[in-house]
């Protein structure tokens, strides 16, 4: 029987895995294109945890009623702990001669991104905030490659705007040509069925 085996171990262990697919759900995140190269196990593994971390913001964005604030800082919580925590334990000046304190780490500024940019993107969309393509396999080691990204990322919208436009450019030119072969085929029909007439 299979029972109690879910998720792939991927050669780690359980802290080292969930480390793993922290640093991943950050990099996935905070990448500027919002896709990341990865093995296709890491990807299939890193899906499920991401859309865990979007479905809590988006459940943040679409709050309703008179608690918001203390329900969207509850969900901001639990999504924390998807991350890592940071410079927590630091003193406000540390150092020498008080420096200030080094900036928080990615974790918090994927949070932050999440919670402001994603969470509003995704507001309408019930689950499926990922996508996986498969590369093929490295070089080295043959290891199958994949490509995890985020839907509907800028990118993505950019391409999908510029064949729309593409598609109203062309079609605004092919439209007279249309009208065009459209009188010409009903001036063939007028000659053709006036022809017989005049024989008869």
């Amino acid at each position: 029987m299979r029972h109690l085996k879910a998720h792939r171990k991927l050669g780690r262990t359980s802290e080292h895995r969930m480390s793993l697919l922290r640093n991943l759900t950050v990099s996935l995140i905070n990448s500027r294109d919002e896709r990341i190269v990865t093995t296709l196990p890491k990807a299939k593994e890193l899906r499920p945890f991401v859309e865990r971390v979007i479905t809590l913001s988006r459940k943040a964005s679409n709050l309703e009623g008179d608690d918001t604030g203390a329900r969207a800082l509850h969900l901001r919580r639990q999504a924390a702990g998807f991350f890592h925590a940071g410079n927590m334990q630091q003193a406000a000046l540390t150092g020498k001669r008080g420096q200030l304190r080094p900036p928080r780490t990615a974790g918090m500024a994927a949070l932050k991104r999440l919670f402001d940019e994603l969470g509003e993107r995704y507001k309408d969309r019930p689950g499926g905030y990922t996508r996986i393509l498969k590369l093929g396999q490295r070089v080295g080691d043959n290891a199958e490659l994949a490509i995890i990204e985020l839907v509907d990322n800028p990118s993505e919208r950019e391409a999908i705007a510029s064949a729309k436009k593409r598609k109203a450019t062309t079609t605004k030119k092919r439209k007279p040509a249309g009208k065009g072969k459209a009188k010409a085929d009903d001036a063939t029909d007028v000659e053709t069925t006036s022809a017989p007439d005049e024989e008869v």
